[in-house]
């Protein structure tokens, strides 16, 4: 057998192990974003799943004040995060994903603090310490860095599609909210006829930006940005009066993160 020959044939035999001899379905799920996102947040998704403050809510044990925290945060978090998109809605690394008739909530949100606060609602609520540093990486991100803008809207986004109605009954039920939908405008998304096809949809165009591999790994890094920021065990640890706002603004996070953990 020639030298040549060897060669070939040990080439063929190395190929057949190398990750260059996957087919190309394998090697574009290897290199999808949404598969990225999903595997490098995951150690924070079950960090949300396995608080207890999660549990109880999933349970239906949750108390009506803590609810309006939550519910405050949320707007806060939401109002910033649909701002810096419609700033960027023309940028090719985020405009595919625009959905602002299917998928904004800052408008539901405002129903829901008319309903729990009153027509005074923004007299009587602030953004939280901890809610504000994460409006401000938001703003910071969708100004200077807004190809990471994708890690905060597909996380949240999708998990509030995922578990939105189950989170809707669950909060309904617990609250003894009106099953007209008052106090849980949040969790509809009446533009959306099917979450799963839209989910699919929205999946597909973000695994079609065109990012580089070093950009896809800065937004794993920040999608998992909203899970290791959470203070969810010292919140629960002592739950005083102040620490309630802490982890007020965590129940934004930690809501979407859990939902989006079972998509």
């Amino acid at each position: 057998m020639s030298a040549e020959l060897e060669t070939s044939e040990g080439l063929e035999e190395s190929e057949k192990t190398s990750p260059r001899a996957l087919d190309g379905e394998s090697q574009a799920r290897i290199s999808d974003l949404s598969e990225l996102l999903k595997e490098g947040t995951k150690e924070a998704h079950d960090r949300a799943e396995n608080t207890q403050f999660v549990k109880d809510f999933l349970k239906g044990n949750i108390k009506k004040e803590l609810f309006k925290l939550a519910t405050t945060a949320l707007y806060f978090t939401y109002s910033a995060l649909e701002e810096e998109m419609d700033r960027n809605k023309d940028h090719p690394a985020f405009s595919p994903l625009y959905f602002p008739v299917e998928l904004h909530r800052k408008a539901a949100l405002i129903k829901d603090m008319v309903y729990f606060f009153g027509e005074n609602w923004e007299e009587q609520v602030q953004c939280s310490k901890a809610a504000q540093k994460y409006v401000d990486r938001i703003h910071h991100v969708g100004q200077h860095e807004p190809e990471l803008l994708v890690a905060h809207a597909y996380t949240r986004y999708m998990g509030d599609l995922s578990g939105g109605q189950v989170l809707k009954k669950v909060a309904q039920r617990a609250l003894k909210l009106p099953i007209t939908g008052e106090g849980a405008q949040f969790y509809m998304f009446e533009n959306v006829d099917n979450a799963q096809q839209f989910k699919q949809l929205y999946r597909a165009r973000m695994n079609a930006l065109d990012l580089d591999l070093k950009t896809k790994e800065r937004v794993v890094q920040e999608g998992a940005l909203e899970g290791s920021s959470c203070p969810f065990r010292t919140a629960m640890a002592v739950l005083t009066p102040s620490l309630q706002l802490i982890l007020a603004s965590c129940v934004a996070l930690a809501a979407g993160l859990v939902a989006w953990y079972y998509l």
